[in-house]
């Protein structure tokens, strides 16, 4: 007997992000059907109230799918593809439609026009309930079992429950034991580490110059072939910024085997031809031979980093610029273009928890978001082995996957 379509029971599992935007397609794309969203919590949407500090960053203002896709370290290949489904730009549409304006910053991250998180929650809220999608809290599940043509969901507290499909999302899991269950149904599961992580630097003095942001630096890992750009911030605990956060998405696996230790390579002042550096150190000491060193800051450099710097190579600062010598320019140079600092230990960025790892993408058909090995089992979000940088990214990889698995195909 064939299943009518309409009729039929899906259970989404999580109340997060990807599993609210799961159940309104799959409802919307199936009105008949009872649609129920399981979170194992008292509370639904707690990520999305505190990303992008608690004003929620949706996606990205990026159209391009291609240069969409080089923002996720893991998953990019396949989501290229996923994007001519639904990216950005549909994302956009969707909020706008369901009257929650969006504004795109000048960093290409985009936000609601009211700033809140608040008003993400309250539209999937509402829509859950204009579309009477049930909402199940503490209602954790331990394992699923194929019966018959239906799958059995078992909660923790034992309660068994049939369905026709179901789709997971349930975020990232910080631990593999969290994925045995999934494990079990014969998925490949890839080890989860943490990604998106800032940089700890116990023994190293430049914490002193907390609060401090240098726009456009240049940073790679001593040792790999690990590279990344953009705007460094000096903390309190050692360097953050979406440069530093960047590499570490990208570096999430490699960073993870050194244990967090290990040395990072600063370029701060985004010129990788050290001659250029050289000519323009010439011509500062050309026009200010009699100046200090103090006075003359070279690419715009804070004063507190400049003398920072300064010391670090030991040159006073009350030293003229036509006293520095060739050696001083060629000390001058390498800081500027190869600094080193010592991490050890790393510090989640804000409350924003992000994985490398989940549910292997080679055990999904990308094409409907469909378990290879259990029919009618689906996935969506941070559960599959996706993630991407700073920017909305891996929300837009949220939406994506979820409006595919909704299609429940």
């Amino acid at each position: 007997m064939s299943l009518d379509l309409n009729k039929m029971k899906i259970a989404i599992i999580g109340g997060g992000a990807a599993g609210f935007f799961a159940a309104i397609h799959a409802k919307e794309n199936f009105p008949k059907a009872t649609v129920i969203i399981f979170e194992k919590t008292t509370k639904v949407l707690s990520k999305v109230k505190i990303s992008g500090g608690g004003r929620c960053n949706v996606t990205n203002g990026e159209t391009s799918i291609k240069a969409l896709a080089l923002a996720y370290p893991r998953g990019g290949k396949k989501l290229k593809k996923a994007f001519t489904k639904f990216n950005t730009k549909h994302t956009y549409e969707w909020f706008e439609s369901k009257n929650v304006p969006l504004v795109i910053q000048t960093d290409n991250c985009v936000f609601p026009k009211s700033q809140n998180a608040q008003s993400i929650i309250d539209c999937f809220l509402n829509e859950a309930n204009r579309l009477n999608i049930k909402i199940v809290l503490q209602k954790g599940v331990k394992a699923i079992h194929k019966e018959a043509n239906k799958l059995k969901l078992t909660f923790i507290d034992d309660e068994n429950l049939l369905f026709d499909k179901i789709i997971v999302a349930t975020g990232g899991s910080p631990k593999q034991k969290g994925l045995l269950w999934l494990e079990k149904l014969n998925h490949q599961i890839e080890i989860p580490v943490p990604s998106l992580f800032t940089f700890n630097m116990p023994n190293e003095p430049i914490t002193a110059l907390m609060g401090i942001v240098v726009e456009k630096t240049i940073v790679s890992i001593q040792g790999t072939k690990l590279k990344s750009d953009g705007p460094l911030l000096i903390t309190h605990w050692g360097m953050s910024g979406p440069a530093i956060l960047k590499l570490s998405a990208f570096g999430a696996r490699i960073l993870s085997e050194k244990q967090y230790e290990f040395k990072v390579q600063v370029n701060w002042v985004n010129e990788t031809n050290n001659n250029k550096v050289m000519e323009t150190l010439q011509d500062i000491v050309a026009e200010n031979l009699k100046k200090q060193l103090s006075s003359i800051k070279p690419y715009q450099l804070s004063t507190r980093l400049w003398l920072y710097l300064l010391e670090r190579i030991g040159l006073p600062k009350n030293r003229k610029w036509q006293e520095i010598g060739k050696k001083g320019l060629n000390k001058l140079v390498n800081i500027l273009t190869n600094d080193l600092y010592a991490v050890s230990g790393k510090t989640t960025f804000k409350e924003e928890f992000v994985t490398c790892g989940g549910v292997s993408l080679e055990s999904i058909d990308f094409n409907t978001m469909q378990s290879k090995t259990v029919k009618n089992l689906y996935f969506a979000g941070e559960i599959l082995d996706i993630d991407g940088i700073t920017g909305g990214y891996n929300f837009q990889a949220a939406w994506t996957t979820a409006f595919i698995a909704a299609k429940l195909k």
